[in-house]
Parts: structure tokens; sequence; C-alpha cells
């Protein structure tokens, strides 16, 4: 009954209070009302898989809203984004910083999240030696980030990473990878660039006319992209996200047996 109530309000009431939250949703049924549904579910169920190896203190680096906090076993949960008018109305950060240095010491957290953040830094070197500067040594890293995608947040959307070049990027700064995944590498990646395409180009969020045809039109897609999933193969080399879970090296010689 809970789902039907949720399918109702997004195809016939898209400005309830929360539909955004509804409309970002990765369960079942989502895939009737979300065109970001394939984006979505996956990047949920790698992150899912991988953020148990999270634990301890913890920080979240582009927080937004924490839509992963209560997905993680911590004893302190911080949440940090860029300092901006709009981040301080819409996100649930505990600090705010200048989008370069984090204002945070050495050593601090025991584990770090960052999703669909470093696409958007500048200066991803400088961000990667934060990174690695707030972690404890052998803390562990858990980063998701485009490979094909749209632009997005425009203008700031600085870059997209192959796995090789996100690899090079995270040893260069002292992390070794753990698990390397790729999101959406079957033919669901096609399918969901189309309702990327379809939401830009006809969606008005004023217009419940045009909204709803996307809504109408996405449904189609998704529903027919996870059909054609049962049957073709993969192709890991064309995907839509990195989810990769890193360690922060220890220093050369340091002993890790907890003896002196």
């Amino acid at each position: 009954m809970k789902c039907l109530k949720t399918v109702v309000k997004c195809l016939f009431f898209p400005y309830v209070a929360g539909y955004n939250k509804l409309a970002f949703s990765c369960r079942w049924y989502a895939a009737l009302f979300n065109p970001f549904y394939f984006a979505r579910k996956n990047l949920h169920r790698h992150i899912s898989a991988l953020c148990g190896n999270l634990s301890g203190k913890i920080l979240d680096v582009g927080c937004g809203t924490k839509p992963y906090k209560d997905m993680i076993r911590h004893t302190g949960y911080v949440g940090l984004e860029f300092d901006t008018p709009e981040n301080r109305n819409s996100k649930q950060a505990d600090i705010f910083y200048d989008g370069v240095y984090f204002p945070l010491e050495d050593a601090a957290f025991d584990g770090i999240l960052t999703t669909q953040v470093l696409e958007h830094v500048f200066t991803p070197e400088i961000f990667m030696t934060e990174l690695n500067r707030v972690l404890k040594p052998g803390g562990k890293l858990l980063l998701t980030v485009p490979f094909v995608w749209d632009e997005h947040e425009q203008p700031y959307d600085f870059g997209r990473y192959s796995s090789f070049g996100l690899k090079a990027l995270l040893e260069r700064h002292g992390f070794e990878i753990i698990e390397h995944r790729k999101s959406c590498s079957n033919i669901t990646l096609f399918f969901q660039l189309w309702n990327v395409y379809l939401y830009k180009k006809i969606c008005v969020r004023d217009n419940i006319i045009l909204f709803q045809t996307v809504i109408f039109l996405s449904s189609i897609s998704n529903i027919a992209g996870a059909l054609l999933d049962l049957f073709l193969p993969e192709n890991s080399d064309l995907y839509l996200d990195n989810v990769v879970l890193a360690v922060k090296k220890q220093p050369a010689g340091q002993r890790n047996d907890g003896l002196d």
C-alpha cells in the first residue's frame, strides 16, 4: 500500500513536499516515475555493498543531505560541504569549507565517504591531498565519480575519470585500491542517457503536462532497459560511474601490530 501511495504521489502530484526525495528513490517501483532510476539504483547498490568497510569516525565530503549516513556503522559522522549560500540553505553539512582546504585536523577520521563530488573539483590534486591528510593511516576511503554523464551543476562540472586515471590519481596521493567497481556497465547505460536527454529537453517542473510526459516516457525506457538487461552481456569498458574502495597506505616502516 505504501508503494502504491508513493507512485501515485510522483505521477499525479509532482509538487508535493518531499517529491525530490521520492524521485531519487532506488526502490523497484521508482522505475515507474524516476528518470534517473538506473543511475540511482546501481550507485546505491554498490555503495551499500562496500560501505560496511567504513567504521569509526566518518567524514562525508560533499555530504548533501547525508543519504548514506544510516548505512554506515559509525561513532561520529561529520558532513563537509563547499561554502555557498545555496549549500548553507539546502545541505545538512556540519562544517563548510572554501572549496580547497578542509578546516580539519590531520588524521582525524577513520573513514571517508565522498560520492559524485570529484568531478566538481577544479583542483583534484589538492583535493586528494586533503583526503589523505585528514584520514588516519590504514583508514578507508569510499569514493564514487562519473565516467559517462552529461554536464551538470554548471558551471561547476570540471572532469570525468576513466578507471585508469582514477587509479593513478589515488596511488599518487598515498591510496591503494582494494576494490574498483563500474556502475551500469550494461545496456541500461543507454536507456539512462536517453532518460537524461528527455528530462533536460522536455521536462519543465512548473508545467505538469510536460513533466508527466517525461515521467511516462522514462517509465517505458526503464522497463525496456531492465528487460533487455536480462539477455544482453555487460561491457566493462563503457559505464556510468566509478565506485572505489581504497585504503590510506601505512607510512614506510610503521608497525601495524599494536606493539611498542
